[in-house]
């Protein structure tokens, strides 16, 4: 009998392992060895692989400049904003959601996920009507006598960075969601039954139990962020330069791809590093 159980467990050992070969190939195929190729070209000056010369550092000492420096900092702001401010206003809707809706839960969930459906050009593109000079949010204000004429925010940092929080919320708040509803509530009975405010409950249960979500969904909208080439070059009207715009301008209009592939490792290292010392506060914080 024991003989038997050995067998169907090897059995569904080595089925699970070749239903994983698809999903593995794919990764190799279209992520590590296109990342090795980018790391490749960078030190290279030239396709002529029979010379030596054809080898440098130079691309990678190009980008020393502060320039590009400054450009690659400003995405890390804008990636951080993005993550920080989409958890503030995530943690309250996905509490709301997880805790608190009884009846119509399902309902909601499907307008959260909503914009999953939309192309995601479709809703930067929307946004032109929403924050145009003469778009719906400018007369809204006017209408309600909170300004006396029309804002300039279209292609301003400030039209990105509203876009792309209204881009990412959703990253973080299913995140959220999905660890605030493991949360056993009669852990929260339990704290309100041994006096415990409201603040304390939260505080001292319901955030810490929820930790989990917080990391996912920071490091899902932190990481897209950094490298989100589509809002800035829509909103912004390329007038600030990211990380996105920046490897876009070096590959699709100077076809630079030696700098550009340089820029791409350095931008990749960079994120790394700011997600490392990302992970090493939250587990300061959260331990």
């Amino acid at each position: 009998m024991k003989s038997n159980n050995i067998t169907v467990g090897a059995i569904k050992e080595v089925r699970s392992f070749f239903m994983a070969i698809p999903a593995l190939l794919w990764q190799i195929l279209f992520l590590y060895i296109p990342l090795l190729f980018i790391i490749g070209i960078s030190f290279l000056r030239s396709f002529d692989v029979t010379a030596i010369q054809t080898i440098t550092i130079k691309n990678y000492q190009v980008l020393l400049q502060f320039s590009y420096v400054k450009i690659i900092a400003r995405s890390l702001l804008l990636a951080l904003f993005t993550a920080i401010f989409c958890f503030f206003i995530s943690y309250p809707v996905a509490y709301f959601l997880a805790l608190k809706v009884k009846k119509m839960k399902n309902l909601l969930l499907f307008f959260l996920a909503l914009p999953f459906w939309t192309n995601f050009i479709v809703q930067v593109y929307a946004w032109f009507f929403i924050l145009d000079r003469h778009g719906f949010l400018n007369k809204i204000l006017l209408k309600l006598g909170v300004i006396t004429g029309p804002l300039h925010i279209l292609n301003t940092p400030v039209a990105i960075y509203i876009v792309m929080l209204f881009c990412y919320i959703p990253f973080m708040v299913m995140p959220l969601y999905t660890s605030l509803s493991k949360i056993d509530t009669y852990l929260l009975e339990a704290s309100f039954d041994l006096g415990a405010n409201p603040w304390q409950t939260f505080f001292n249960i319901t955030f810490p139990l929820s930790t989990t979500g917080i990391k996912t969904g920071f490091f899902l909208v932190f990481i897209p962020s950094f490298g989100e080439f589509v809002i800035p070059a829509l909103l912004g009207g390329s007038k600030t330069l990211y990380v996105g715009s920046m490897i876009s301008y070096f590959f699709l209009e100077t076809r630079n791809i030696f700098l550009g592939s340089a820029f791409t490792c350095v931008s990749m290292i960079c994120l790394v590093c700011a997600a490392l010392i990302i992970h090493l506060i939250f587990k300061k914080l959260f331990s």
